[in-house]
């Protein structure tokens, strides 16, 4: 393992002070809104996403409304966030999907999460941990990838595999808060463009 517990408790409690409000910052209404906002952020920030969707969410109210979506408008509806063709076409499919395999409301479990277009375990740990308070396993999205391996507590690059590591270092009842307190931190102190590492606030404690 490439660090210890205890190690990684240390990071945990320094986090949770740091950042004691860290959580979720999309906007939604239902689970299915959800889902939606979190396949938008890919390569997008939560503040265009919210942008976006205050507009998207009282244009299409129901499942059935993406369903009925014509794909050339709904890609204009979400041009802003980038990646857009990709990302109307892993919507309007999963709207179809959730309505003719799920009964129209989101499953419960990872397993029946990633069978929807566009829904990897990233996207699967957060709709789940935030819709249902359902928790089996990490949201690994890219601030997380990168601060865990700055923090030492994985060597791995493939995010399944960074997932494993961090779920093995911390207690169950501390993954789901652990993503976000990841991700505000590397936005507040250790962001991804260079910066005097040496001074971010965990730095002390990763030597």
């Amino acid at each position: 393992m490439p660090s210890s517990k205890a190690r990684a408790a240390r990071i945990l409690k320094a986090l949770k002070k740091l950042l004691p409000d860290a959580g979720m910052v999309l906007r939604y209404g239902t689970p299915w809104e959800l889902l939606v906002a979190v396949v938008l952020s890919a390569q997008c920030t939560d503040k265009k996403v919210n942008e976006v969707t205050a507009t998207l969410f009282k244009k299409y109210r129901s499942l059935d409304a993406y369903i009925n979506a014509r794909p050339k408008e709904f890609e204009r509806d979400i041009y802003q966030t980038g990646f857009y063709r990709a990302k109307a076409k892993n919507i309007l499919a999963a709207a179809r999907m959730v309505k003719e395999k799920f009964g129209g409301k989101l499953p419960r479990t990872m397993e029946k999460m990633v069978t929807i277009p566009g829904v990897g375990r990233k996207t699967a740990n957060v709709v789940l941990g935030n819709a249902y308070g359902v928790v089996e396993g990490i949201a690994v999205d890219t601030h997380v990838l990168r601060l865990a391996r700055v923090l030492g507590l994985s060597r791995r690059t493939d995010p399944v595999q960074v997932e494993r590591d961090l779920m093995a270092l911390f207690p169950k009842k501390e993954w789901f808060r652990l993503t976000y307190l990841l991700i505000e931190y590397g936005r507040k102190y250790c962001p991804a463009r260079k910066h005097d590492h040496k001074n971010c606030p965990l730095t002390k404690l990763i030597k």
